[in-house]
């Protein structure tokens, strides 16, 4: 079986280290596959570095007529954003190979193109159930629920360490978050959970990494309630799974989530998650972490409270979520089951 991975996103977030992860998975297993990306971005230049054959284009756009001349030679060809979809069926008369789009996001879709262009494809995989509902909801019916996997990597905890240091936070109970600073990730609420949590302790600090389009808002928002602090944007740092060695708890304060890859790496990494239960959030912590209503605030922050507090009460949440990440959610399973649903096209 020949599969081709299409990703053009120009970032490195959580559906690009998960194509990153497909073209391992699929490896292992035996499946020849390829990836077609933006050249010389992060993914690209990841997948060629791991030694994987791909094809680039310059933009978006490009990957029109590689799919018009070149996709045939591919069994499947599983795109990774919705755009790419319809790039991918209406090309679909040419090079005749199957489409399969993994969808990661819970809002609910909308429109007649969009409707039909799911329609067009030969599958679409959603990453948590309550993605399934809705896509069910919208008239999808060739639909497979297939979890996103993790895989642990040795930190350099050296480089946590000179962070700490760094920043002057030696002492500190250190809460972290890898979230873009985009409304779906709602960093307005965990602006004020930070500010009612300083009502009750002092002993603390938020990391907040990644980088959006909110970033101004934010900031000063958090200049405006005194909070710096105790409340440090970070920006992008590449392997940021290496800080998740000096968190004490990891949070998400999200309005919207498909799943929330990060918090796979808090499973795997053994830290605490205190978490609001937007979309797969809720399915994903189910008994492996803290949850609480979206925007509840203050919620948010008794629970961080409690979980600083007594972290021996995570020890049992914190030991089923490291299980399930290192025992179900490998890239070799995850992809056995993606292999499983190709070959039932």
């Amino acid at each position: 079986m020949r599969i081709l991975e299409v990703n053009t996103e120009t970032t490195w977030r959580g559906g690009e280290r998960q194509t990153l992860y497909a073209l391992k998975g699929f490896r292992i297993l035996g499946a020849k596959v390829a990836l077609l990306a933006r050249k010389n971005y992060p993914l690209h230049n990841k997948s060629a570095e791991e030694g994987f054959e791909c094809h680039t284009v310059n933009s978006h756009l490009g990957v029109i007529p590689f799919l018009i001349s070149k996709a045939s030679s591919f069994d499947v060809i599983q795109v990774q954003t919705a755009s790419l979809l319809t790039f991918a069926v209406l090309t679909k008369p040419f090079h005749r190979s199957k489409v399969v789009y993994t969808r990661r996001l819970d809002f609910v879709p909308n429109g007649w193109l969009t409707r039909w262009k799911y329609k067009q494809a030969d599958l679409i995989v959603a990453i948590t159930t309550p993605i399934r509902n809705i896509l069910h909801r919208f008239g999808v019916r060739k639909l497979a629920v297939i979890p996103e996997c993790i895989e642990a990597r040795q930190l350099d905890k050296q480089r946590a360490s000179e962070l700490v240091q760094k920043l002057d936070i030696e002492g500190k109970k250190i809460i972290g978050t890898t979230a873009a600073l985009v409304q779906h990730k709602d960093p307005q609420t965990l602006v004020k959970t930070i500010e009612e949590l300083s009502i009750h302790r002092q002993d603390f600090v938020l990391l907040h990494f990644g980088e959006g389009e909110l970033h101004d808002e934010i900031d000063k928002m958090i200049q405006d309630k005194n909070l710096s602090h105790c409340y440090q944007l970070m920006g992008f740092h590449q392997n940021v799974e290496d800080f998740f060695s000096i968190f004490d708890v990891f949070v998400m304060s999200s309005e919207e989530e498909g799943l929330g890859s990060s918090v796979l790496d808090a499973f795997i990494y053994k830290v605490p998650v205190v978490s609001t239960n937007a979309g797969g959030l809720a399915e994903i912590l189910d008994g492996r972490g803290t949850l609480v209503n979206v925007k509840d605030f203050k919620a948010l922050a008794n629970s961080l409270n409690e979980s600083l507090q007594n972290p021996e009460h995570q020890n049992t949440s914190v030991e089923k979520a490291y299980q399930y990440a290192n025992e179900v959610l490998t890239v070799e399973n995850v992809h056995r089951m993606y292999l499983e649903v190709f070959k039932q096209l």
